[in-house]
């Protein structure tokens, strides 16, 4: 039965905001998502009714902390098709590919060992991977078509036996392609290397099983799927993560200190020093609560339904040039374009003078732009929250700019 998506609007109150006069109009989800209510709800009820940190007191509070805070554990296992001891709460999808730069990059590869990643990547999944340069490691990368698809036959050229790990995005950040992680996953496998999965932007948007894939790790943010900033995940297989060295040292990591000698605690806690966001977690949860109770393949096909008619309608402005797939089916919810004429930035502004909300500069991909022939663009994102109105208004107001610079 179709979703009506309207209806959701209501949980997020930032949308009732008027911005230069107009309603807001938020497509700038693929930088952050905006919160439900319950969310929010969620983590004020931690800071008013059980304040305490975890894992540390046995009275009231410290033990209604610790359960909601594992809960929040449960529930993203359970959301990726895994089980709580391989989820490991960091910052952000950030933070966790340090982690597996630290812990398994300097701890696991050696000199002349290669890691393959792809010129798409976000900066967060290419400037990590370059400190390893410091220890003799070699760094390849697949290329993109001209469509903004993988150039997938290059994995076999340049998958060799020195080739330790190969990390990808499973989605596009600027393209919104979505990659074949499948099918990368068994080339990995088949070549004995290990698989990293940058999951910022499919998470959030589409169901996503790492057992189903065979994900050897995966990283994620809270922020771009209705939770709270400052919570991050990694997944990683059991047996993987048994074997690294911690990240961090201090507290709760650990089962016994000694002097010279310290013994790490049981996984997922061995990667979790010191106090954590707690109420982050907590948000994170409630969260997932909310998408699981909207539907993950609902959420999907929104985006599909909402990318395709974004793509027909800025295919009819003149002197545009939309980057990446043109299958709709191939995308997720991120358009990134061109007006000829006229500076993305400046395009921001103009929209953001109708109380529209986009992306413009780099998106922290700056290889990609490179490869793209471009220095910035202009991005529109989008969620569960957003109609085919809010698409309206942005070709208005992209009509609007052509007006201001006078394009023909």
């Amino acid at each position: 039965m179709p979703v009506d998506f309207k209806k959701f609007r209501k949980d997020f109150p930032v949308l009732k905001r008027k911005v230069n006069g107009k309603t807001l109009v938020y497509l700038d989800s693929a930088a952050t998502s905006l919160k439900p209510v319950s969310v929010l709800d969620a983590m004020n009820g931690y800071y008013m009714s059980y304040t305490a940190n975890v894992a540390r007191g046995v009275h009231k509070l410290a033990e209604e902390a610790t359960e909601e805070y594992e809960s929040g554990r449960e529930k993203v296992a359970s959301f990726i098709g895994t089980k709580p001891a391989e989820v490991i709460f960091t910052r952000n999808t950030t933070e966790a590919l340090n982690l597996l730069v630290y812990s398994l990059g300097f701890g696991k590869l050696k000199r002349g060992d290669e890691v393959l990643s792809t010129v798409m990547e976000h900066h967060s999944n290419i400037v990590p991977w370059q400190f390893l340069k410091a220890k003799g490691i070699k760094l390849k990368f697949v290329d993109v078509n001209p469509d903004g698809t993988l150039k997938m036959e290059q994995y076999e050229k340049l998958l060799t036996k020195k080739t330790k790990l190969v990390t990808v995005t499973h989605v596009s950040n600027v393209l919104g392609t979505i990659n074949p992680v499948s099918a990368i996953s068994k080339l990995a496998h088949d070549n004995d290397s290990l698989l990293i999965v940058d999951g910022a932007q499919s998470v959030p948007h589409m169901p996503v099983d790492v057992k189903k894939l065979d994900i050897d790790f995966l990283a994620f943010s809270g922020h771009k799927m209705l939770g709270p900033t400052g919570i991050g995940v990694l997944y990683g297989k059991e047996g993987l993560l048994a074997k690294l060295q911690p990240f961090l040292g201090g507290g709760d990591m650990i089962k016994e200190v000694g002097l010279q000698k310290t013994v790490y605690n049981s996984l997922p806690w061995k990667f979790e020093a010191g106090t954590p966001n707690i109420a982050g977690a907590i948000g994170l949860g409630a969260a997932v609560d909310y998408l699981q109770k909207v539907g993950m393949k609902k959420i999907r096909d929104h985006d599909k339904e909402l990318t395709d008619y974004t793509l027909e309608k800025l295919s009819d402005i003149r002197g545009m040039k939309i980057f990446g797939p043109k299958n709709y089916k191939m995308r997720s919810g991120v358009v990134s374009f061109e007006l000829r004429g006229v500076h993305p930035h400046d395009i921001a502004s103009i929209l953001n003078s109708e109380g529209i909300a986009i992306r413009s500069g780099h998106a922290c991909a700056q290889p990609l732009m490179d490869r793209l022939g471009v220095t910035a663009v202009a991005r529109a994102s989008f969620y569960l929250y957003n109609t085919r109105s809010d698409i309206d208004k942005l070709v208005l107001g992209l009509e609007k700019a052509r007006k201001v610079f006078k394009l023909a």
